[in-house]
């Protein structure tokens, strides 16, 4: 019999071992753990039981001598599991959901639990695993071709699934190598903003992190891990770019042009021949650069951040960082200790999260529970993710009756969350009273991107050697930069972190669809799609990261990716099983779902007036970027590609 993957490894450490590695677990989920090992209820039904569910505190609000009780009686019940075997129990799913209430600090049910149970895979399978394909004529098959565009998170994932599935197909990337958006940023400091335990398939769980928050480096390995392991690597054609994608009428199928990387713009072409095509090229992949005057007479390197130069020193050097948003504020604190001088250029403050394992390793003994203690793994990740899906978007809904003179809350919540987080800044910068204006955002809590740290930052602007600059750049100078108020900074390097183009979905080719649609002129700078997905006038193509669809709180773009292959795959499958050649959203589901997503934002603070400069908003101020449904919902929405949604032709 197969040992369920999530059991954990056998092991014969000794007690001491085991007592030294108890000293650094994340106490809640050990205590869940138990459960497994023993059997026993009684652990999670104690007087011992989390004050809070925070994503950010791994003990749950424990005091540290009831951790330190735990620890000591845990010490002989996992003695007793190893000498034993290591053969945890089966538990029946009323106990599981219990134990996912004693963590949550209050019952899990309905849409909540369905998710979390398909998510944590306590029977060691993989809840999203396609089983049809054997349902697929082989003939249809053959015929059925995918062509995949982006090998990111979201293109491996297709790949997976169409593996899964048996159909053909061929995964497109413009890179050298997988992983999109953790292979081309590769500037110092370049981390993930979400615990490492979830930013990750749910099917393919990591353990390995070295790190709460891991870096670049990681990222990029494990997604190439995974390519390897599902035997992707032959399936994708690295260093190639789509430049026009076309549908045709006649035959129903898509006409995918593709050139080498590194040819010409005007070089000949390949034509890829496709049933279906599934875009998994992102929105954070198009570098923004600013219109400064004088950027190309600057006479020293210059780069945006997503193209950070192989083997650049920058020992001794000048060093000018244009933006201080979620690339800036990571490179910063990076790169501080190496240059003679770090001058930070800042339109607009940030709002910043405390998080104390921001830049924390994962310890040795948290490791070893990780591999080897039954399911600990599964309920870390639950401990971790929960508490933001739960909340869903009502801490950031706009309470019309709320009025706050400083600008700085859209409800009651917001504005103690607002009080919280500036007095933490302030207390940090209580050496440097200067920089509290530059650095307290004066616009509502969370209504841009935003930021988590343990304070690096801010010890950062607070160095001698690191000037922090919020006057506007007036151009750019041979040997530095100009400001508005006619001071010169000099420099000798200049990062551009200055963002994506986020709201150009697709810009990077150009989509033709049924009648010689093309998807740019009838998109303008309003993208939509219906679940974020699926396009009017576009059959047979279905976008991950599509519009609207990215998240500003509630857990990583990995649980959106799931689901948004999973109904890609199952329009598909429709498709196939009804002999249709093609299938496209019907016009007014489509429209309904925007409306009601419009609607839905403009009541969260995301929207709200007082933000002017975010990457969220369109040129108009709208925001056809994110997403407002709590997880759970769009969850349930994407489960199923219902046949009334869809024109079957």
């Amino acid at each position: 019999m197969t040992r369920n993957r999530h059991a954990g490894e056998p092991f014969r450490d000794d007690d001491e071992t085991i007592a030294a590695a108890l000293a650094d677990v994340s106490v809640p989920a050990l205590m869940c753990s138990l459960v497994h090992m023993t059997g026993d209820p009684s652990w999670i039904r104690g007087d011992i039981r989390p004050r809070v569910a925070n994503s950010l505190d791994i003990q749950s609000g424990l005091p540290p001598a009831e951790r330190a009780e735990i620890r000591r009686r845990a010490l002989p019940a996992i003695a007793a599991y190893r000498d034993a075997g290591c053969e945890p129990r089966e538990l029946e799913s009323e106990l599981l959901l219990e134990m996912m209430a004693f963590l949550g600090t209050r019952p899990v049910g309905g849409r909540l639990a369905d998710l979390f149970v398909d998510d944590l895979g306590f029977d060691g399978g993989d809840a999203g695993a396609i089983t049809w394909g054997d349902q697929i004529p082989a003939s249809a098959k053959a015929e059925c071709g995918v062509v995949v565009i982006g090998a990111g998170l979201g293109g491996i994932l297709a790949g997976i699934r169409l593996a899964q599935a048996g159909l053909p197909f061929t995964i497109v990337e413009k890179n050298d190598g997988p992983g999109g958006t953790w292979w081309e940023n590769r500037y110092p400091g370049a981390r993930v903003d979400i615990g490492s335990h979830q930013y990750c398939y749910s099917f393919e769980p990591a353990h390995h992190w070295s790190e709460y928050y891991c870096r670049q480096p990681e990222l990029r390995a494990y997604l190439a891990s995974i390519v390897d392991k599902y035997g992707l690597r032959p399936r994708i054609r690295f260093a190639t770019t789509v430049t026009r994608v076309t549908w045709d009428d006649a035959q129903a199928r898509w006409r995918v042009h593709v050139r080498p990387a590194d040819g010409p713009a005007d070089g000949p072409e390949e034509v890829l021949d496709a049933r279906f095509v599934i875009s998994a090229v992102g929105s954070l992949n198009l570098p923004r650069l600013p219109d400064i005057p004088g950027m190309d007479s600057f006479a020293g390197p210059s780069f945006h951040s997503a193209r950070w130069p192989e083997g650049l020193d920058l020992a001794g050097t000048r060093f000018a960082l244009i933006g201080a948003g979620a690339s800036g504020f990571q490179i910063g604190p990076a790169v501080a200790d190496d240059v003679k001088r770090l001058t930070i250029f800042q339109r607009t403050a940030q709002w910043i999260i405390p998080n104390r394992l921001y830049h924390a390793a994962v310890p040795a003994g948290e490791r070893w529970a990780l591999r080897h203690l039954p399911f600990y793994g599964r309920w870390f990740r639950f401990l971790t993710t929960y508490p933001g899906i739960a909340l869903g978007t009502d801490p950031y809904r706009v309470d019309p009756d709320h009025h706050d003179p400083t600008g700085r809350s859209v409800n009651a919540g917001n504005a103690q969350r607002a009080e919280a987080l500036a007095g933490w800044m302030t207390t940090l910068l209580a050496d440097r009273p200067d920089l509290l204006p530059k650095v307290v955002p004066d616009y509502p809590a969370a209504g841009k991107r935003i930021l988590q740290d343990d304070g690096t930052w801010l010890r950062t602007l607070a160095r001698d050697d690191v000037e922090l600059v919020r006057a506007a750049i007036d151009r750019i100078v041979p040997d530095g930069i100009v400001t508005a108020d006619g001071v010169h900074h000099r420099a000798d390097v200049i990062c551009y972190a200055t963002g994506f183009r986020h709201n150009d979905f697709l810009a990077s080719m150009d989509v033709t669809g049924r009648g010689g649609v093309n998807l740019r002129a009838q998109w303008g700078d309003e993208p939509t799609a219906y679940l974020g997905i699926t396009i009017p006038n576009f059959p047979n193509l279905f976008c991950v990261y599509g519009p609207g669809t990215n998240l500003a709180a509630g857990a990583s773009l990995f649980y959106h990716s799931e689901f948004q292959v999973h109904h890609a795959l199952e329009a598909i499958r429709q498709t196939l099983l009804s002999g249709a050649r093609s299938c496209e959203v019907r016009p007014e589901v489509h429209d309904d779902y925007v409306e009601r997503t419009q609607a839905e934002l403009a009541q969260l603070v995301w929207s709200h007036e007082s933000i002017r400069h975010s990457h969220f908003k369109n040129p108009n101020g709208r925001i056809y970027t994110l997403s407002p449904w709590p997880l759970d919902l769009y969850r349930e929405w994407t489960r199923h590609a219902d046949p009334d949604a869809y024109l079957f032709t």
